[in-house]
């Protein structure tokens, strides 16, 4: 019997061939190759993959052996998951490996904006010294709305209560008694926009949440708000986030995430009350280690026929990948 055949497409920490076991047959491929990767694919009973390599319907179709892939992450918007389903391949991922570390950003970028830290490193790196330039304002005593109480809205809401904040959240699915627990009370969305002096993004990007915030809802929101989203690009209107912020509307936003992805060219960019970063988020030594050996071990499971839970729901296996010599 020969051993199965995980692919790893993508650069991750030695943790994750370890968690496949010794029992696995790891092979390494450039996900981005497209040529090489579906020519890879022909063997594969497994694949590994981060946010570069698209496991779409031609890739999947490519692997006729295929039964698990894993997403060293959260997000899985590079995978097909009807295409995976209808294959009967199980998608997983990492759900609780970046969650510190998207949190921990979220606080950093909340702070950055409120202080106008890269400003200030800017300023005095050209030799000015302008104290008054950089007034900023207090996390203390001011309403943070989180939108989206899961794992990640409900450690930035725990670590900005730390800060004296009053914190408001907006999740329908959220549990009250949680939520609670957390020190957190559960609003409308409406309420929320009404009320937040600080507000951050923590949701899915789907149909139902895409444009999230446009329009109509930066109107409501209270003037001098400031914005943060570490989640995902699209939830945020950026065409009307602009205009929020150069109208004054919103004072400030911290973004980590856009639209459209690498983004180097935004109008957001050329404003001052706007800090961005490259979609850092999981992009900590601990994180990337957790994600790597979390969605690895989650795909051995898969092939030794063992209940994980899935992304998608194919149908059941029939048992351990074994193959004939």
């Amino acid at each position: 019997m020969s051993a199965p055949v995980v692919l790893i497409t993508e650069p991750l920490a030695p943790s994750a061939a370890r968690a496949l076991g010794p029992g696995t047959d790891v092979r390494h491929v450039d996900g981005t190759d497209r040529t090489a990767l579906l020519a890879a694919l022909a063997d594969a009973d497994g694949v590994l993959i981060r946010s570069a390599t698209r496991m779409d319907a031609e890739a999947i179709a490519a692997a006729p052996r295929l039964r698990a892939i894993g997403r060293a992450g959260v997000g899985v918007d590079n995978v097909d998951l009807e295409a995976a389903t209808r294959a009967g391949v199980s998608v997983v991922n990492a759900p609780d490996a970046n969650s510190v570390s998207a949190a921990e950003l979220t606080v950093a970028l909340l702070l950055a904006v409120a202080r106008q830290v890269p400003r200030a490193d800017a300023s005095l790196r050209t030799g000015s010294w302008q104290r008054s330039a950089f007034a900023g304002v207090e996390l203390s005593g001011k309403v943070l709305g989180v939108i989206g109480l899961g794992r990640i809205g409900t450690l930035v809401a725990r670590r900005l209560a730390a800060f004296d904040m009053r914190v408001l959240a907006y999740d329908p699915y959220a549990d009250p008694g949680r939520a609670a627990e957390a020190g957190v009370r559960l609003v409308a969305l409406e309420e929320l926009l009404d009320s937040a002096d600080f507000l951050t993004v923590h949701l899915p990007r789907t149909p139902q949440t895409l444009g999230l915030l446009g329009f109509e809802e930066f109107r409501r929101m209270k003037p001098g708000v400031r914005i943060v989203n570490a989640a995902r690009g699209g939830i945020v209107d950026e065409n009307e986030l602009y205009a929020a912020l150069k109208e004054g509307r919103v004072a400030g936003a911290g973004l980590d995430v856009y639209a459209v992805e690498p983004c180097t060219g935004s109008p957001l960019f050329t404003l001052d009350n706007v800090v961005a970063t490259p979609h850092l988020g999981a992009s900590t030594a601990e994180a990337q280690d957790r994600a790597g050996a979390d969605a690895a071990d989650a795909v051995r499971r898969v092939l030794a026929g063992e209940g994980v839970p899935t992304v998608n729901h194919p149908p059941a296996p029939a048992g351990p990948v074994i193959m004939a010599a």
